[in-house]
């Protein structure tokens, strides 16, 4: 595909958007979009014990997923300099590797942001319903208490993301703010005690938790590597807002490199201190992966018993906060893709105030059916949350890498085949070689050895989602060249 001359230019202006979306946000906003999707508060809170198979590594595979997003991250700046499309991976794959690769990009980016709506929704109801027995105000709950506040949590989901994108996006960052700077607070008075060897248990500073323990392999490190990856997914969440950010091409990308290198650093800083403070004999790391509630715990015993609390509350705010981005988001990559299937009508059209109100009724009844089948195939009645949690969250990562590698090919073949970004050195070209290397091997060592028990499910939910967009895309031809058309039309690119 070509693109015009002037496309080239970062930051120049272009012909206006198709109607509905408003030209109205600040990159304040586009960050507040990626940071909320990303929810470092609740990530931190429960996403490293997904990788506790990796002993005392888990900070070595958050900084194994850390180096994987920034080399993406390059990836998602180069396309959104020279796209302005609310479809994100959708219209960048589209656009650069043709419109049957964009519409499978986009369909998986979009499966990914329903299920992490599950996950944070699911999140929310786990500690909401936590907390009201802390403080003793729901004691001896029924089982299906966290599933009731789930639902109350996709459902202002649903009400919030359907008002104007600024106030939302507003909210979200002060929620994310508020609640970061707490988990720092107690981060730094974990490191302060086990440097100053003043820590409870023992529990003493080491450098150790970035290299494997004896009996951990290779494969096991990867496997929690996804929790990583998890655990940043969202980053590129702003890319969605690139018709209603007042400068795309400047602020999209600073949005994006901005909190990839944030996460980067707050993730392998934050659970560093986490498995130190528990401390890394294998008492501590049974501990580690059997707690309710990592920084809640931790700031119990090396603070005071209200920190528990303290967290726990904000930590259930940002899993809301990110299951609102997750809607905002995914409603935003239904609407560009429905827009360009059917025009503006439907999933296609917008509100007179610029929000796209069916698409955003679509995923959050979408993560309602998800989470429907989630219980009635659940025989663990009491876990059925968790095991939403889990699920959700491993299968919305593997369909996300696989969009991430379609993203890095094609932002390869625009830049580094085509040109189409004059003045990025050759030599940069190793950046997304090296990503598609974290990735794949990522992605391999999630299939072989193939995954038993309930893991053996989630590869192949993930192929089926995926599986669904490419058999549509070969049994509806004339759809797929009339998106090619759209994206045409509104990118002012020439379609193959």
């Amino acid at each position: 595909m070509a693109a015009t001359p002037e496309q080239a230019v970062p930051g120049q202006a272009t012909s206006a958007p198709a109607p509905g979306l408003k030209r109205s946000l600040s990159v304040w906003q586009a960050v507040g979009l990626s940071l909320a999707l990303m929810a470092p508060s609740m990530a931190a809170n429960i996403n490293p014990q997904g990788a506790a198979g990796a002993g005392r590594a888990i900070p070595l595979a958050f900084l194994i997923a850390a180096v994987g997003v920034l080399l993406v991250a390059y990836t998602f700046v180069r396309l959104t300099q020279y796209f302005r499309h609310a479809g994100s991976a959708y219209a960048f794959v589209g656009a650069t590797l043709g419109p049957r690769a964009g519409v499978v990009a986009g369909w998986g980016l979009a499966g990914t942001y329903t299920f992490y709506a599950v996950v944070t929704a699911s999140a929310a109801g786990i500690f909401g319903a936590g907390l009201l027995d802390d403080l003793g105000l729901w004691k001896n709950q029924p089982t299906w208490s966290p599933i009731l506040f789930a639902a109350v949590a996709v459902v202002l989901a649903l009400v919030l993301a359907s008002i104007p994108a600024k106030g939302g996006t507003n909210v979200l960052l002060v929620v994310e703010a508020a609640t970061v700077a707490l988990i720092l607070v107690v981060t730094v008075v974990v490191l302060a005690k086990v440097i100053g060897h003043s820590a409870p248990g023992g529990a003493h500073f080491t450098m150790s938790v970035f290299t494997l323990g004896s009996g951990t392999g290779v494969s096991a490190l990867f496997l929690g590597v996804v929790f990583g990856f998890l655990s940043f997914a969202g980053f590129e969440a702003s890319a969605t807002l690139g018709e209603e950010a007042r400068n795309p091409s400047r602020d999209i990308p600073r949005a994006i490199l901005g909190v990839a290198i944030f996460g980067g650093i707050y993730f392998v800083v934050v659970t560093a201190a986490e498995v130190m403070g528990f401390g890394t004999t294998d008492k501590g790391l049974t501990a580690f992966a059997h707690s309710s509630s990592l920084l809640g715990d931790l700031g119990t015993s090396y603070v005071g018993s209200w920190v528990g609390n303290v967290i726990t509350a904000g930590t259930t705010v940002s899993a809301f906060g990110c299951c609102l981005a997750c809607t905002v988001g995914g409603a935003r990559l239904v609407y560009a893709m429905s827009r360009d299937t059917f025009g503006d009508r439907g999933a296609g059209r917008s509100a007179r105030w610029g929000s796209p109100v069916i698409a955003t009724f679509i995923v959050a009844a979408a993560a309602v059916v998800i989470f429907a089948v989630y219980v009635a195939v659940s025989t663990d009645r009491a876990g059925v949350t968790f095991n939403a949690f889990l699920w959700s969250g491993t299968i919305g990562t593997l369909i996300l890498l696989v969009v991430y590698v379609l993203a890095t090919i094609g932002m390869s073949r625009l830049v580094f085949v085509q040109r189409k970004l004059p003045g990025v050195p050759m030599w940069q070209v190793a950046i997304p070689a090296a990503a598609i290397v974290v990735l794949g091997y990522t992605l391999y060592r999630n299939v072989w050895p193939y995954p038993t028990g309930d893991g053996r499910w989630f590869p192949v939910v993930g192929g089926i989602w995926l599986a669904v967009a490419v058999v549509g895309v070969i049994a509806a031809p004339g759809t797929a060249r009339r998106l090619g058309e759209k994206l045409a039309a509104r990118e002012g690119i020439k379609a193959d």
